[in-house]
């Protein structure tokens, strides 16, 4: 049991030094990596589980937050396009942050439409990458099963929507802006 509590300890110093460095209490400015954050999100919700500290669900509900305050809008360095990515108002994109999707959050813009693909900037590159998009659905969706809030569970069906309306399927090219296209 005292090996247990100490692995709890040093996971818990990991994740709060990521929430430190990353500002999701804080409000600093940040950058975000959908991937990084989905697990950050998995591992909240199962040492909330282990330690007793439900508290910690609330940092994971603020990470959340933020990553659909900043991926789920359009890149600062985007000249072209602001706002969410959906398309939404201001008011709508807070009800509904996940209707357009995410970006990831990699360090260079996405590939311009139509642009040849670079074999080598396109690693990081910016975009809406599928497995990526189902890892933060999953966190969305078990954060709303430990917290009980339902609009979790709708944001990560309304990814899903997105995601899959981007697949290109026989007879249907990708829409634009999606790799590929």
């Amino acid at each position: 049991m005292e090996a247990q509590s100490e692995r709890s300890n040093v996971a818990m110093k990991l994740m709060m030094d990521f929430i430190e460095r990353t500002g999701v209490l804080t409000g600093q400015a940040q950058a975000r990596y959908l991937w990084t954050d989905a697990f950050a999100v998995h591992n909240l919700i199962a040492l909330a589980s282990a330690t007793g500290k439900p508290e910690l669900l609330r940092v994971a509900r603020a990470l959340v937050d933020r990553v659909h305050h900043n991926l789920g809008r359009h890149r600062p360095d985007d000249h072209a396009r602001s706002g969410w990515i959906s398309g939404a108002s201001e008011a709508e994109g807070e009800a509904h942050p996940t209707r357009g999707g995410l970006r990831i959050g990699k360090r260079l813009p996405e590939r311009p439409p139509g642009a040849p693909p670079d074999e080598e900037g396109e690693w990081d590159q910016d975009g809406q990458y599928f497995h990526y998009l189902v890892r933060w659905m999953n966190a969305l969706d078990q954060l709303a099963r430990a917290t009980g809030e339902a609009r979790l569970s709708l944001w990560a069906r309304e990814l899903a929507s997105a995601a899959f309306a981007g697949l290109p399927f026989p007879g249907r090219r990708a829409p634009r802006g999606w790799p590929g296209r």
